[in-house]
């Protein structure tokens, strides 16, 4: 996790979760609005919060398919190299 000045943390949490809830209110509006906001929250609470890291690595333990679905689709560097990693040994 980044070095980030604690209110600036505390700030992007709760703008987090303000996007989230916002994907529940603009989710049964016709188009895809809600799962932008779903995904933009996502990224700020997962960046922001060790114990919604922790949460998150468990449910993606669980849930292998949908938690490399998600981790490509934020691009985090993890599925980034193990891609790239899979990529490689699939080449051999």
């Amino acid at each position: 996790m980044q070095d980030r000045h604690p209110v600036s943390r505390a700030l992007q949490l709760v703008l987090g979760g303000l996007l989230i809830l916002g994907a529940a209110v603009v989710g049964p509006l016709p188009g895809p609005g809600g799962i932008f906001l779903f995904a933009g929250g996502l990224v700020l609470i997962l960046r922001n919060s060790r114990l919604a890291q922790v949460k998150f690595a468990r449910a993606k333990r669980r849930w292998p398919r949908i938690g490399g679905l998600v981790d490509r689709t934020m691009r985090r560097r993890s599925a980034l190299r193990r891609h790239a990693r899979d990529k490689r040994l699939r080449s051999r």
